[in-house]
């Protein structure tokens, strides 16, 4: 490919764990650098509340600190969802943690859930040669997702070898020698078993409260039990206790934990902190990557919103077809009366970064013209951008116009 002769082309996955540890460890250290670099007293060890205003600090040698302050936030993130019936062993039942540290590539891994975790990390050993199969409760991958981005997803991760089963409930497992034998039954009621290495549990995340002291102060919890209910400036039912991230509604995701966590320090010193919880992009780190902020069609719909839908497909991109990824599209969904755009789905080559485009767009409350109007330079993947912008009102250059 490329005019590039490769070969014996062999897997080190000691060295790729090595270097995913260094990379981690960069990461943390550079946060340490910045906390000092700002006068940030750092306490390590394990916090815990004692009451409102105090928390209580334990290192690893079991010395305590007592830290009092008129503000404490809570920002404890999340831990894997377990199954009462698929309980984690850490060795053949797995949660993502323990998979992103297998010591070797498993013959056989099955994947519980076909959400952004499971397809993410069951792509990537499918790709270092595990033979993977997903496992899904619901009739298409990527529930609540752009339906035409899971269905191509599905099909171009099934091309690279992952199998799956939709409308399967998985029912329990048996551990065998130390592998797994998967029970579950299919959508007509028929038991099926499927034996495996390891089993990936991916069904979710949980509040990570445990431990945390959240006892002894007043909070309440939403209808599920799980999650802090805060007010508008993330406090909680006890003066002086914020909560923000996976802690609280809204998605699982990192960019909004960070936005929350900013915004409620920034309201605490008298300014105005704002997320606004209508554009919040998420990605799936799958190849081809996708990616997706706003309202989907389905939601659309549903809601009664007129709209229309400009679509580009990466085949008729330049840069894509160099790069030969010309797999996906940029789907964009826009008022039918103001233009305003509602909502982007993208499937295809570095959709991660793509999307931050649109995200600028609607947060301004911009329009598919805005979009369109902008010049983009050629050749990059972000002319597709443009390309399903002008192909709302059917203005494509570079693809037949419906």
């Amino acid at each position: 490919l490329h005019g590039v002769v490769c070969r014996d082309v062999s897997l080190d996955l000691k060295a790729m764990m090595k270097r995913k540890t260094q990379v981690v460890s960069r990461l943390t250290s550079g946060v340490s650098f910045l906390m000092k670099a700002n006068r940030v007293d750092v306490f390590r060890g394990a916090g815990r509340l004692n009451g409102p205003g105090e928390v209580r600090v334990t290192d690893q040698d079991g010395n305590e600190t007592v830290l009092r302050a008129e503000k404490i936030i809570l920002a404890t993130g999340s831990t894997d969802q377990e199954l009462p019936f698929l309980p984690f062993d850490g060795k053949t039942v797995v949660s993502s943690k323990e998979a992103l540290s297998f010591d070797r590539v498993p013959e056989e891994l099955i994947v519980v859930g076909a959400g952004a975790i499971g397809l993410e990390l069951g792509s990537v050993w499918s790709r270092l040669g595990s033979k993977v199969t997903v496992v899904e409760i619901m009739p298409s991958i990527l529930p609540g997702w752009d339906r035409q981005i899971g269905k191509t997803l599905q099909r171009e991760l099934g091309k690279q070898g992952v199998d799956f089963l939709l409308e399967t409930k998985v029912t329990g497992v048996k551990i065998i020698n130390g592998k797994a034998v998967l029970t579950a039954s299919d959508k007509s009621g028929k038991e099926i078993e499927l034996p495996g290495e390891k089993v990936l549990v991916a069904v979710g995340r949980k509040p990570n409260l445990e431990g945390s002291g959240i006892e002894t102060i007043d909070v309440k919890y939403l209808e599920d039990k799980k999650h802090l209910v805060v007010d508008e400036r993330y406090q909680t039912r006890t003066p002086g206790v914020y909560a923000v991230g996976d802690l609280i509604t809204g998605p699982m995701l990192a960019h909004k934990a960070g936005e929350e966590g900013i915004a409620a320090v920034e309201m605490m010193a008298g300014k105005a902190g704002h997320v606004n919880y209508n554009i919040i992009p998420g990605i799936v780190y799958t190849w081809p990557e996708a990616a997706s902020i706003g309202s989907t069609e389905e939601e659309l719909r549903e809601k009664g919103v007129r709209y229309i839908k400009g679509y580009f497909p990466f085949s008729g991109n330049s840069r894509a077809l160099a790069m030969d990824e010309p797999v996906g599209f940029v789907k964009i969904l826009s008022d039918k009366k103001s233009d305003r755009v509602l909502g982007a789905h993208i499937l295809g080559p570095w959709a991660s970064d793509l999307i931050s485009e649109v995200t600028a767009v609607m947060e301004f409350r911009g329009s598919a013209e805005d979009l369109a109007r902008m010049v983009h330079p050629h050749p990059t993947l972000s002319e597709a951008v443009r390309e399903a912008a002008l192909g709302v009102d059917g203005r494509m250059i570079h693809s037949p116009n419906k």
